[in-house]
């Protein structure tokens, strides 16, 4: 496919084209996923992280320039939050990393959650699988930041940050069940700004509650002021000591391995909606079951398997077909 082959180029236009087809789910774009998919997988994913305000999209901007001065290609998937006008990007991160708009070795694509959990967006991976394919060395994921569902990061990235900042309640964040044990790195932002004393010493804290094996990786606490640039090679240096660890534990491939199964999960999850709503609601199908359960007349578990009953069907005629 003559897209597919630009996209592997490097071609800014064909990656935003399809970007744009796969969050319009456009005839045709998903079937482009799949023949630029064997082109992926030798990017390093970073996922930032934290509560809105902490400076994600400034740490983001100043980790391009460093990034960059150490000759690395870069993208950046930035989710802002949903216009309740347009249901677009707000754009807010963008305008921020402006300054890199006409570096040709940085692709930074913003886009909306449309709802979707976590603090990220539906299309996220695939925004990945692209900028992969164009060759990006390192590709950062900028999340909204939502609060205890931020571990979803987690689950599309090899290394994970989790961004916080003095006066902005992150001493409450940190309590949270699974965001301390979700980052791989932690980085107390507006370092000089009075509070970063007690933020640290309550990482410090909580880790050392923590056993770490001599094998393990231990997170390390990075000191930024991301608006002036200073800790970010420090910060980059710590992420790039995390790859170093995780290649040679044997840890990436487990990672990567995991985040494959869980994207093959949610495909399937995905698929199994849009079938439901694009092909069972005919007839009024859907409804009629939905109807079934709430007066009590069958139960969603037994709803449920005739819904894969009836896609099991569709798909042997399909095949006799075929």
């Amino acid at each position: 496919m003559e897209l597919v082959e630009k996209i592997i180029e490097g071609n800014v236009r064909a990656a935003a084209k399809l970007m744009r087809g796969i969050e319009d789910e456009a005839p045709g774009a998903l079937e482009e996923l799949e023949s630029i998919y064997p082109h992926t997988g030798k990017a390093y994913i970073v996922g930032i992280t934290g509560s809105p305000g902490v400076g994600k999209s400034t740490l983001a901007d100043a980790l391009i320039g460093t990034l960059r001065k150490r000759k690395l290609t870069v993208g950046v998937v930035a989710v802002d939050p949903t216009s309740p006008f347009t249901g677009g990007a707000i754009l807010g991160d963008r305008i921020r990393m402006q300054q890199h708009s006409t570096d040709k070795d940085v692709f930074i694509r913003s886009m909306a959650t449309r709802g979707w959990r976590g603090g990220l967006a539906k299309a996220t991976i695939a925004m990945i699988h692209i900028m992969d394919a164009m060759g990006k060395d390192v590709i950062l994921v900028e999340t909204v930041g939502s609060g205890q569902s931020e571990i979803e990061i987690t689950k599309v990235s090899d290394t994970s940050i989790l961004v916080l900042s003095p006066g902005s309640g992150d001493e409450m964040q940190m309590m949270k069940a699974g965001i301390l044990e979700a980052a791989d790195i932690f980085v107390i932002n507006k370092a000089d700004k009075g509070g970063v004393e007690s933020i640290a010493m309550g990482l410090e804290l909580m880790l050392g509650m923590r056993s770490f094996h001599t094998s393990q990786w231990k997170p390390p606490i990075v000191l930024t002021e991301a608006i002036s640039g200073k800790g970010t090679d420090q910060l980059v240096d710590a992420i790039l000591s995390h790859k170093e660890f995780l290649i040679s534990s044997g840890e990436f491939e487990k990672r990567r391995r995991e985040r494959a199964k869980e994207e093959l999960l949610e495909t399937v999850e995905s698929f199994i909606r849009f079938y439901c709503y694009r092909e069972i609601e005919d007839g009024d199908y859907l409804e009629k079951l939905v109807d079934e359960i709430a007066q009590r007349k069958t139960d969603p578990h037994t709803a449920a398997l005739k819904i894969i009953g009836r896609i099991s069907k569709h798909f042997k005629q399909d095949t006799t077909n075929d």
